[in-house]
C-alpha cells in the first residue's frame, strides 16, 4: 500500500499532493519548450484552487515563486518574474536585539520619559508648561489605566520629579492647566420629541 507517510513530505501542502506530482513530472521533462509549456500549465492549476486571490496584487508572482519553491528552485525555465534566493529559506534569521532600555516605570512607556528629557532642555516659557500639561495629561490616563485609586495629582508631581531626576519641579497646579474634556459625543444629550396628532 503507499500511504502518504511513506511519501515525499510536501514542501507547500495547501498545493496538496497532485500539484506536487506534476511539479516533479515537469523536472522530468528534457526538451526546454515542453518543461516551459507544462510550467505555465501547473499555475494556471494553482491559480484556480485559490480563485478568490485573483484580485490580489502580485498573484501572479507569488504563484510563480511557489513553483520555484516546490521544484527546490531545480525548474529549468525562463521565469516571467525574478525569482527569490534559495539561500533564503535555508538560511537562519538574524537574532532580534532585545532592547536594554530599562523603563523606571513600565506603566509609563519610554515615550513619557523621552517627552520629560525634552522638557528639562526647553527653556521656560508657556510652550514648557504646555508640554508639561501633556505629559501629566498623559501620566494621569496610564494611572488610571492601571490603578484608579493612585492616579493622584501629587503622585503625578513625583513621578516627574523622580523620572526627570530632580530637574524638573511641577507644581500640582502646572498639571492642571490643560483641560480634559470629555467626547463630544459624550456631552450632547440626545433628546426625542414624540410628535402627538391633532
Amino acid at each position: 500500500m503507499d500511504y502518504n507517510s511513506t511519501r515525499k513530505p510536501l514542501v507547500l501542502p495547501e498545493y496538496g499532493r497532485h500539484i506536487h506530482k506534476m511539479v516533479e513530472h515537469a523536472l522530468s521533462i528534457e526538451d526546454r519548450e515542453e518543461r516551459t509549456r507544462c510550467a505555465h500549465g501547473i499555475v494556471t492549476v494553482m491559480g484556480n484552487l485559490f480563485p478568490h486571490l485573483r484580485d490580489v496584487s502580485d498573484f501572479k508572482h507569488k504563484l510563480w515563486d511557489h513553483l520555484a519553491i516546490m521544484s527546490d528552485f531545480k525548474l529549468d525555465i525562463d521565469f516571467p518574474y525574478d525569482l527569490p534566493e534559495a539561500a533564503n529559506f535555508t538560511s537562519k534569521p538574524q537574532k532580534v536585539a532585545y532592547s536594554v532600555n530599562r523603563m523606571n516605570f513600565r506603566h509609563y512607556g519610554k515615550l513619557i520619559e523621552q517627552m520629560i528629557d525634552k522638557a528639562i532642555e526647553m527653556e521656560e516659557g508657556e510652550l514648557k508648561n504646555h508640554l508639561i500639561a501633556l505629559i501629566s495629561n498623559h501620566m494621569r490616563k496610564s494611572l488610571l489605566n492601571w490603578n484608579k485609586d493612585y492616579a493622584t495629582d501629587e503622585r503625578i508631581v513625583q513621578d516627574i520629579k523622580y523620572l526627570s531626576k530632580g530637574k524638573l519641579e511641577v507644581s500640582v497646579q502646572q498639571t492642571k492647566t490643560l483641560e480634559t474634556r470629555e467626547p463630544q459625543n459624550r456631552q450632547r444629550k440626545k433628546h426625542f420629541v414624540r410628535k402627538t396628532r391633532d
